[in-house]
């Protein structure tokens, strides 16, 4: 429920942020800048979380990172899951030679820094949103290919999956309507996973100026911008990093709650 409380909440903001930010979060206004939280002497109740360098209201900021942040989550972890989990069942059901060349080919992508080769391939592929989507898709599909290849292939053991043979079913239905719902809860799992690291991943991209335009604001842009004035304005760099650790907490809290209400043998 806390994991779930997290996701609304997120969803909440990116959806509204126009109408709860308090102020613009592009307007410049230099007579405030630096100014504190509102907690801290000689904070202005108009700025709650205090004001950047360039006097942008840091609450306002921060909501409309959550737009990008949850929307490279949403959409990167879903296709992510969706072509991970295509591959890994077909090889983990047919094994063989299209496991092996599956298996082969996951090494081998594997072997690249994630890190390093989501940067490079931003960087080819050209700043933007969609260029953050494309890494992420790239670099982590490898991780469910690998869970649900495994899980499929000791589904592919079970008396179900014999029965299935049995009475004639066809490999398609015996992938698809037999196996496939079973691994649905591990899926879940994964897929919330997915989508803390798609927060992580997105931020580190903004950090370096691979992400939206560099005037948007972003978790990780905040967070490059604030480390300018560490000394000076800790809570630029404070606020940010926080929200990155709840949404990634709160996803994975999501994942192990759906997961064990889902999974008949946790629930038992």
């Amino acid at each position: 429920m806390l994991g779930l409380g997290v996701f609304l909440l997120m969803a909440l903001t990116a959806m509204t942020g126009s109408w709860l930010a308090p102020h613009d979060p592009l307007e410049q206004d230099l007579l405030n800048s630096f100014l504190p939280p509102f907690w801290v002497a000689g904070a202005d109740p108009a700025f709650l979380l205090g004001t950047d360098n360039l006097g942008r209201d840091v609450l306002s900021r921060l909501i409309y990172g959550t737009r990008v942040a949850l929307m490279v989550a949403v959409i990167a972890a879903t296709l992510t899951g969706m072509l991970g989990t295509t591959v890994g069942l077909l090889a983990g059901f047919f094994g063989g030679w299209v496991d092996t060349l599956v298996s082969r080919m996951v090494d081998i992508w594997m072997a690249f820094p994630a890190v390093l080769l989501s940067i490079v391939l931003v960087a080819v592929i050209g700043a933007g949103l969609h260029a953050v989507i494309i890494a992420i898709i790239v670099i982590d599909w490898t991780r469910f290919c690998r869970v649900v290849r495994a899980e499929t292939m000791v589904q592919c053991q079970q008396d179900y999956v014999a029965s299935a043979v049995t009475i004639g079913l066809s490999r398609r239905r015996r992938l698809f309507v037999e196996i496939l719902p079973n691994i649905l809860p591990l899926l879940i799992s994964l897929l919330t996973l997915e989508m803390g690291i798609a927060v992580v991943v997105e931020a580190i991209l903004s950090y370096v100026g691979l992400s939206v335009a560099s005037d948007a604001a972003t978790w990780g842009g905040l967070i490059q911008e604030g480390r300018l004035y560490v000394n000076q304005a800790p809570w630029l760099m404070v606020f940010p990093i926080a929200c990155i650790i709840v949404a990634v907490l709160g996803f994975n809290a999501l994942g192990d709650g759906l997961r064990s209400a889902f999974d008949p043998v946790l629930r038992r």
